[in-house]
């Protein structure tokens, strides 16, 4: 089954003169196993997409389905429940509650969706532990770098059993060596057979997926192997 399928998907924002077409008629399917990397220019609809896949926004026009739902026909308590059991998702401004410590951060999820409090705390220190963060398991978001910030929301989005996995440029804020680290661990969630799209200007980043589309100003232009991925931001504009 497909994890994840865009048909026909339009976001307008605004009406009238002033609206602005962040998407138009995006169709796209992702199935288990399979990394799809979505590049393009500042503005292109990028992250518009990404919010949509993740039920965190409604599209104008079109349908997204996951796991063959569709997300128009649920309500705001059913999208609440299919985040936290299926879709783990990766900010750029990595949306840790400051109030908890990295391992609680991460526990949440699982202690809202009902795991008992031990089981989702001994998970929370095993995600750690994958972006070699045990030692700060304890510490405050306000504790952390940008850096480290940012590979607790990672550990966050990949625990627990989440069939699609959805990141916004989540290697922004690290660097080269933390960089590889984090995408090896996308990887291999996908390779466990998670459907993933990853957001990132890098072409670099965008080898480590199976797939490369490219929008630009809200439309599919390209899409080809990863391994293109560099040749594909020479020929589009």
């Amino acid at each position: 089954m497909t994890v994840l399928q865009l048909r026909g998907v339009h976001r307008v924002h605004g009406s009238g003169e002033t609206a602005v077409h962040a998407l138009r008629g995006i169709d796209l399917t992702v199935a288990p196993g399979e990394l799809v990397a979505v590049m393009g220019s500042s503005g292109s609809g990028k992250s518009t997409l990404l919010t949509l896949a993740g039920g965190l926004d409604a599209p104008t026009r079109g349908e997204v389905l996951v796991e063959g739902r569709a997300l128009a026909g649920m309500n705001r308590a059913q999208l609440a429940e299919l985040r936290r059991r299926s879709i783990g998702y990766v900010f750029q401004n990595f949306n840790l509650l400051p109030s908890l410590t990295a391992a609680e951060n991460i526990a949440l999820p699982l202690e809202l969706d009902g795991l008992p409090v031990r089981r989702a705390r001994r998970l929370a220190l095993d995600a750690l532990a994958r972006v070699e963060l045990t030692d700060l398991a304890a510490r405050f978001p306000d504790q952390m770098s940008g850096g480290q910030q940012q590979r607790v929301a990672i550990a966050r989005a990949l625990v627990g059993q989440r069939r699609l996995v959805l990141a916004d440029e989540p290697t922004g804020a690290l660097d080269s060596q933390t960089a590889e680290t984090v995408l090896r661990l996308l990887r291999r969630q996908i390779d466990d057979g998670a459907a993933g799209v990853l957001v990132t200007h890098e072409a670099r980043h965008a080898g480590w997926a199976d797939r490369v589309v490219f929008l630009r100003d809200g439309v599919v232009v390209d899409s080809t192997g990863s391994s293109r991925a560099e040749d594909l931001l020479e020929v589009t504009p």
